[in-house]
């Protein structure tokens, strides 16, 4: 390191000690001499550093000489911590933990090599860019991640991975004896072992080659290895599920209620290898009906803190890319122990429920059980029972359906909000290429299903809510869903206004009330997809937590996640829990959950955009063989670069760039979703149909590219 850099670094370490002396001593005005007394310096050179610093600090405006050589902090807050957001520009927000404070913009020179998503400590300055306030990073507290995908190109001395990560700006560098077998053009996960200070890029090593670009399973893991989940499970993992005893003894089934001659079957889609839940049917002597929610035991496979425990609460979820899933339990217990297959007995979980005609429950149970599923049903085969009265069980079937009619009517007169988002599958080929697109259609089979795993989780949640009170509540795993903040909301309803739908926002029963009439109404229509998009994006996000409090979404008071466990490790925690209570224990750690809560967030939300890039990946591969094809598509958003469409026919979605519209210059008006002309006025806005040219695609950046046809 050269002297010149040495001496700044040491300054920089000088000056944030003594802006700290400042933030500890209340700010109290002090002179250098005080100051050189804190940091206990007696050297007189030094001292005169420590003035020099004072008067350094003052120049920036980051002090104030309050009297004669006594100096003070402009602004208490001078250190906050957050999380970076980059830019494509490179530079930065800081997304402080207070959700008052408006972010912190950082410049690309000031982010001291911190990475998308880090979380860091940043000096604030006094003065403000626009709306926000400006800063540099100081210290990166935690890296968010250090494995990056990305392609090997390979010189004669030195290598370099290429990230895929459009937000990592830096090439990762490689010494030759790190590549681990990679060769050029290759795709690949580097780790990042060491940033030497004052360079350019981090260094890393070859932790794993995934294989060629553009081939399926390559660009698949590709997408698995960027978001963080692994691409197999520990050896230690599958050896202990492999040693699961298979057999059920005949004392576990004397501890459970046997429900083996109860009428039972599952519903899953046609492909689905896992089932975690099956429905039991019996109409009871005084005309209600007994109705079983069965959930797979996974708990009473999955000892707590063994390796498979850990694995799974790491991995949070199973996440579903478009052409695989990646389970988030070992294939032995997701596949077989666990799942609820056909004619074989198996241990559930369950929440029995006896309804009268009107579908109000009368009584409830939870407990451990065991079933034994008489028939496997895909959601078709069901919709088919329904549609024709015809087939196996039909009785039970329509009697389920009219049941789940009645308790659907009233949870949206209670004041749920039904947002049916189109979900788009592709038609693969044997080699996982797309070969088609369709619309995935929501009927009545699977609401059926989605409204008796509603019932068992919303009386689960209530049942534990319910049982302690005041101080002495019991700590449980809910999940809950904010109601809308009002500006977002209020946007929402000025642009809806504009297709004319009207929102009523006088109260949250209102709210959902005309928000569902909205959903009915533009179902089908070309603008559904945008309105329903931005209506969700209006909305909070639903997260994990042991604060007890509403789903707004569903319009249910208490709402936990008990009907998953084969695929969610926070259903796992609620068994646990659900089960402790049931046997008198006392109520756990609530910050011990939160955290396990807070985790389990967040990767959901990780496998949720891990599952949306597998999409987009192959909305990319679809229309590669589409360049010069012409299209009618619908604005889908707009940003200051560029506005995207989504094409009514497959629903791909790519990029129109502003540069790319010749006839004017057009800037962003983000108040009422829109681009307009600064000549000729005309404008582009959310929800508008345009004719758009397929004009290139990017197969590594997941990018497509439309140019208008005018």
């Amino acid at each position: 390191m050269s002297k010149k850099k040495h001496s700044s670094t040491i300054n920089q370490v000088l000056t944030q000690l003594v802006l700290d002396v400042f933030e500890q001593n209340g700010n109290t005005p002090l002179n250098y001499k005080q100051v050189s007394a804190k940091l206990n310096i007696r050297d007189p050179e030094a001292k005169h550093t420590i003035l020099d610093i004072l008067e350094e600090e003052a120049f920036k405006q980051v002090l104030k000489q309050v009297s004669p050589g006594k100096f003070q902090l402009i602004e208490l807050k001078t250190f906050v911590e957050g999380k970076v957001d980059l830019t494509n520009d490179g530079s930065a927000f800081i997304i402080t933990d207070d959700e008052d404070e408006s972010d912190i913009f950082v410049a690309p020179r000031k982010l001291r090599n911190a990475l998308n998503g880090d979380r860091v400590k940043v000096y604030v300055y006094a003065k403000s860019r626009g709306r926000n306030k400006e800063g540099e990073v100081i210290e990166i507290l935690q890296r968010a991640k250090m494995e990056f995908t990305g392609v090997v190109k390979l010189s004669e001395h030195f290598a370099f991975l290429l990230p895929d990560d459009r937000k990592m700006m830096h090439d990762i560098f490689i010494p030759l004896n790190e590549l681990n077998g990679a060769k050029n053009g290759i795709k690949a996960v580097a780790e990042i072992t060491d940033w030497p200070a004052g360079a350019k890029n981090p260094v890393g090593r070859i932790k794993h080659i995934l294989g060629a670009q553009g081939d399926n399973d390559t660009e698949m893991n590709a997408i698995l290895a960027e978001y963080g989940f692994p691409l197999a499970f520990p050896a230690e993992v599958e050896k202990e599920a492999e040693e699961i005893p298979a057999d059920i003894t005949p004392q576990e089934i004397a501890k459970r209620r046997d429900f083996r001659d109860v009428t039972t079957f599952t519903i899953d889609p046609f492909d689905a290898k896992d089932f975690d839940d099956a429905l039991s049917y019996k109409v009871l002597d005084n005309g209600n009906y007994e109705v079983g929610v069965h959930i797979a035991d996974v708990s009473h496979y999955i000892q707590p803190d063994s390796p498979l425990d850990k694995e799974a609460f790491e991995r949070g979820t199973s996440v579903y890319l478009v052409d695989r899933v990646i389970p988030m339990l070992p294939e032995r217990l997701s596949n077989g122990l666990c799942s609820l297959r056909p004619k074989e007995d198996k241990l559930c979980f369950s929440a029995v429920f006896e309804l009268d005609d009107n579908a109000n429950v009368i009584t409830e149970w939870f407990g451990r059980t065991v079933i034994h599923s008489d028939r496997r049903f895909t959601y078709e085969e069901v919709q088919e029972v329904i549609e024709t009265q015809q087939g196996d069980f039909t009785d039970e079937i329509l009697k389920l359906n009219a049941l789940a009619y009645k308790l659907r009517d009233r949870k949206f007169k209670n004041g749920a909000i039904s947002f049916e988002t189109t979900e788009v599958k592709f038609k693969l080929d044997d080699k996982g290429k797309p070969i088609g697109v369709y619309v995935k259609e929501r009927k009545d089979a699977h609401k059926l299903i989605e409204d008796f795993m509603l019932l068992a989780n919303r009386k689960v949640a209530e049942y534990v809510s319910k049982k302690g009170k005041g101080k002495h509540k019991y700590t449980f795993v809910y999940r809950v869903h904010d109601s809308p903040k009002p500006e977002s909301l209020a946007s929402f309803a000025q642009f809806a206004a504009r297709f004319g739908y009207k929102i009523n926002t006088k109260s949250d029963k209102e709210i959902a009330r005309s928000l569902n009439y909205l959903m009915e109404d533009v179902e089908g229509k070309k603008e559904q997809n945008v309105l329903t998009h931005l209506a969700i994006r209006s909305m909070a996000k639903a997260i994990y937590t042991t604060k007890s409090s509403s789903h707004y979404g569903l319009a249910f008071d208490h709402y936990t996640h008990f009907t998953s466990p084969i695929r969610r490790y926070p259903d796992v925690m609620v068994h646990r829990l659900l089960q402790h209570y049931l046997d008198g224990g006392q109520s756990v750690n609530a910050e011990h959950y939160e955290k396990l809560c807070q985790h389990a967030s967040q990767m959901e939300k990780r496998a949720a955009d891990a599952e949306r890039a597998s999409v987009k990946y192959k909305q990319a591969e679809y229309l590669k063989d589409q360049v010069g094809n012409v299209y009618d598509g619908v604005i889908s958003g707009v940003t200051e670069w560029g506005m995207y469409v989504e094409i009514i026919e497959n629903k791909c979605e790519g990029m129109i760039r502003l540069r790319d519209i010749s006839d004017d210059f057009y800037t962003l008006d983000e108040k009422n979703y829109a681009i307009i002309g600064q000549r000729k006025k005309k404008r582009y806005q959310l929800g508008d149909e345009v004719k758009i040219k397929v004009t290139s695609v990017d197969l590594t950046k997941k990018q497509i590219d439309f140019s208008l046809v005018q």
